[in-house]
């Protein structure tokens, strides 16, 4: 379940509050693991937390050790799922410290030196759970106070619904602004603005004022890892672990790189009875949902509290419509021939402007209801496009019945469109490759590339 609403709110509280709080945040996974990098969970002083970086059984530990791991600022752990587990006598997991892999800087007196810890005073967290996933999962604590900007940077994506790419200082070998001074080395946690240095050139942190902050006497090799990081691609990733290298591999800095997505939005065009699972269910992935019927009998807020927003919307309100589609899912579903015929027609003349569209009902009623669109306009051929990104009938066919079996195949076509997803045919009746629609329009579907990318990248300072 995506709880980043719920973290969100749980942080404003705090703050509200005065009650501190601890963010954990995935930076990277080796081998198998249940949550990416970048999933994050919030744990309150009080009690209270939210959110998952595991399968549920990294977090009663976490939610343990969260604020003696932060007592002397933000930190890397590494824990295993290992199935090579031993126990102490008394029955319990030791922890296990591997301190030729992970030298982390602490920003605590033990900088740069070679002194051994007692078993109170280690901070390296790395702890064999004994699941049998045979992975490693790295994970990030940072306090409330230095975590809160890229909470805020999170809700102004939400808001805006405009990205934004931050890379995170996982661990460094390196000085920020001096390397000759042993004092200013980066600090793990720092967060930097890439799209600010992508477009204007400038290397900012993002800081605790909420605004980006212009970084001053940046040395070159700093600089020059940004501007290789700022080109990076993430391809179908939204958060990445890399290393950013010398040419001799003496100096390196690792960073989590994510760009920081908007909810994915979805269009409900009918307020039936059968939408309501469907609004149910995307709220649970944490979408945005907004429901939109002529019928003000219908579109009531009262019939859909979940929703973000529900609207009595005219059929001739093609800018609206063209509004509330804009880079969102739209699902077709109003039951209503003079609806479908009006929304539909809007949309599939404009189908560069959603990432998903699909038509509710049997196939021949909407490629009746295509044959009738297309009589209106001069150059039918213009509905190409939309026309292939149309799904009809929506949803894949998983099988069951009813208003709550349509609503998972609507959402599992939904996912596997906005993601790129490339999957087999046999779970969809959406092709149009035996209509008579054929010779009038283009209906070649196209294909779908994914790249396997890998979760650590290693990148060379030119």
């Amino acid at each position: 379940m995506n709880q980043i609403a719920d973290i969100l709110k749980l942080a404003r509280e705090a703050q509200q509050q005065q009650v501190d709080a601890v963010l954990a945040t995935v930076v990277r996974t080796e081998g198998s693991a249940y949550r990416r990098a970048g999933a994050i969970m919030l744990i309150c002083e009080d009690g209270r937390s939210v959110g998952m970086i595991s399968g549920g059984c990294l977090e009663p530990h976490i939610i343990k050790r969260a604020f003696w791991l932060t007592r002397d600022g933000a930190n890397v752990q590494v824990y295993q799922t290992g199935d090579d587990i031993e126990y102490a006598a008394n029955g319990n997991v030791p922890a296990r410290v591997s301190e030729d892999d992970f030298d982390f800087d602490r920003g605590s007196d033990n900088k740069g030196t070679d002194h051994k810890y007692d078993e109170q005073d280690i901070d390296l967290d790395e702890l064999n759970f004994g699941l049998g996933c045979n992975g490693r999962v790295h994970v990030l604590f940072e306090r409330l106070a230095t975590a809160m900007p890229l909470l805020n940077v999170i809700s102004q994506v939400r808001q805006s619904q405009q990205p934004v790419t931050v890379a995170t200082l996982i661990r460094s070998t390196i000085n920020f602004n001096n390397q000759n001074n042993p004092n200013s080395q980066l600090q793990i946690g720092l967060r930097l603005n890439l799209d600010n240095y992508i477009k204007l050139g400038k290397l900012t942190a993002i800081d605790a004022n909420n605004s980006d902050k212009v970084v001053s006497n940046a040395s070159s090799t700093v600089i020059n890892a940004v501007e290789i990081l700022s080109e990076y691609k993430l391809l179908h990733k939204n958060a990445e672990y890399v290393i950013v290298k010398d040419d001799n591999d003496d100096l390196a800095i690792e960073w989590l790189i994510q760009c920081l997505q908007p909810q994915i939005r979805l269009l409900i065009c009918g307020a039936g009875n059968d939408v309501m699972p469907l609004v149910t269910m995307a709220k649970l992935q944490d979408w945005h949902v907004t429901v939109v019927d002529s019928r003000a009998q219908y579109a009531t807020q009262r019939r859909f509290p979940q929703a973000d927003s529900v609207m009595v919307l005219a059929l001739n309100d093609s800018d609206t419509l063209l509004k509330l589609s804009k880079n969102a899912a739209v699902s077709l579903m109003s039951h209503s021939l003079s609806q479908d015929r009006a929304r539909l027609g809007v949309l599939l003349e404009h189908a560069n402007h959603y990432k998903y569209l699909g038509q509710l009902g049997p196939r021949y009623r909407t490629e009746r209801l295509i044959e009738e669109i297309s009589t209106r306009f001069t150059n039918p051929a213009s509905l190409n496009l939309g026309i292939k990104k149309l799904h009809y009938p929506i949803g894949y066919k998983l099988g069951g019945d009813g208003p709550e079996a349509l609503a998972l195949g609507i959402m599992a076509q939904v996912n596997a469109v906005v993601h790129n997803q490339n999957l087999s045919a046999e779970n969809s009746d959406t092709h149009l490759s035996n209509t008579n629609f054929t010779t009038l329009f283009s209906t070649h579907t196209d294909s779908i590339e994914t790249t396997a990318t890998s979760a650590r990248a290693s990148i060379s300072l030119s």
